[in-house]
């Protein structure tokens, strides 16, 4: 859900060049007891580092962890950036100044080389606990290297001062043939986008508008990928196969463009944050979005107290979302290994305690159960139905995705946004692109 700079990027495309020559050394060295890291706390404590609102969540199960173990466990905030290319960097060196690592999905594959093995803590118990996507997003090359922390999906939001307004449910329904509901498939989705693309002041000018473009980001896209029931979005990572340019993604660029006109111009541009701005200013009467913003409504927002949630909508392969994951892993380079995995373990049996913090983001199932039917966790069935649709699936665990998403993907959707683009060819390209990185 952040941008990434240059820099950063040119930081995953050094890590990953170098990651098979250094994993030797750091594989050595995470052997037998204690290794060549040096730990911050000095053995006093542990050390995390973590991205942002990620302390945040950590915050409330340190806080216990230190009262029932006696264990000061320090957390490091960084930004997203700044947190990438530390653990990059350390584990390069093979002297990691943490003991574990909060790690964003996509950077699994690539710091894989330098990351102990979890499979001991990944019970059947565990794995039941958790959704099938961030099982098989844990694991690389059939190692298990990071415990879901937090996870999270893009949802339906949307106005229900607009959709249960007496005048516009009777008149939908006149229109469309069946009543005004929070769209579940793409044809509906496209229904209510379309009548809620209005002039409401009565001056010529579109005001509202059913629904937001992102072309600035990709995620959305890939959800719409496999809502049209692609199982390989981009590309299948076990054989190395480029798929972007059959049948699945093109339906689903097709039907991405096809919101164009029932959404704000400048869709190019559009990025998470533009695409929540537009919302809480009461623009959109609806927008796909990761589902911790139910919780982030500014209390100026002219809609704060008329935001519905609901699944994700669903295409011809049904409701998909795409998980956007954190991870706790450990460094196998590092002195508390065992320490490490005995926090992370604590931290997975008490991950319901994340559920009260400004995020509010759970990993485990149970977590999210134990808030139902309590007020402020509305958007908590619709991420469980969402993360346990079928189509749901994590992005492809290739080393080189970001480059994929910076280099190939965004530019793509870019385009696509365009008047005239032709979308067959762009994913053509796209192709050719990407097998260019992987190769």
């Amino acid at each position: 859900m952040k941008l990434r700079n240059q820099a950063t990027r040119r930081g995953r495309r050094a890590f990953i060049a170098i990651a098979a020559v250094t994993v030797a050394g750091i594989a050595l060295s995470g052997c037998g007891a204690g290794g060549t890291g040096t730990s911050a706390t000095d053995g006093a404590g542990l050390t995390v580092v973590v991205e942002g609102g990620g302390k945040a969540e950590l915050q409330p199960i340190a806080d216990l962890y230190k009262e029932e173990t006696g264990t000061e466990v320090t957390l490091v905030e960084l930004p997203y950036a700044g947190l990438y290319d530390r653990i990059s960097s350390e584990l390069q060196a093979g002297k990691p100044s943490f003991d574990i690592a909060a790690l964003d999905a996509i950077w699994l594959p690539a710091f894989a080389p330098g990351l102990a093995p979890l499979d001991d803590l990944f019970t059947d118990d565990v794995e039941s606990d958790l959704f099938g996507g961030l099982v098989s997003e844990s694991k690389v090359d059939d190692t298990f290297v990071g415990m879901p922390v937090w996870t999270n999906s893009e949802i339906l939001f949307y106005r229900t001062d607009l959709f249960e307004d007496p005048a516009n449910m009777a008149a939908f329904e006149a229109e469309y043939g069946y009543p005004l509901a929070a769209p579940t498939t793409w044809e509906q989705y496209q229904d209510v986008a379309e009548f809620f693309t209005q002039d409401t002041d009565g001056d010529g000018a579109i005001d509202l508008y059913g629904t937001d473009v992102k072309g600035a980001v990709e995620t959305e896209w890939l959800a719409t990928v496999s809502q049209a029931g692609e199982e390989n979005m981009v590309l299948n990572a076990d054989s190395g196969e480029v798929t972007i340019d059959d049948a699945a993604h093109k339906e689903a660029l097709d039907y991405y463009v096809s919101l164009l006109p029932f959404a704000p111009s400048g869709a190019a541009q559009l990025d998470w944050a533009g695409a929540q701005n537009l919302f809480y200013q009461g623009k959109l009467a609806m927008m796909r979005f990761w589902g911790h913003a139910y919780r982030q409504t500014p209390d100026d927002s002219p809609v704060k107290e008329d935001i519905g949630v609901a699944p994700m909508i669903g295409g011809p392969g049904g409701v998909a979302g795409v998980p956007g994951a954190w991870y706790l892993s450990v460094p196998a380079s590092g002195d508390n290994q065992d320490a490490a995995k005995d926090f992370i373990s604590f931290a997975y049996e008490h991950n319901d305690l994340a559920a009260d913090t400004s995020l509010g983001l759970v990993a485990r199932k149970s977590a999210f159960e134990s808030k139902e039917g309590e007020a402020g966790f509305e958007n908590y069935p619709a991420l469980v139905t969402t993360l346990e649709a079928p189509q749901s699936l994590p992005r492809p665990a290739t080393p080189q995705w970001q480059e994929i998403v910076d280099s190939v993907l965004v530019p793509m959707i870019q385009k696509a946004v365009e008047p005239g683009a032709d979308t067959a060819q762009l994913l053509s390209d796209a192709q050719s692109q990407i097998e260019s990185i992987v190769q």
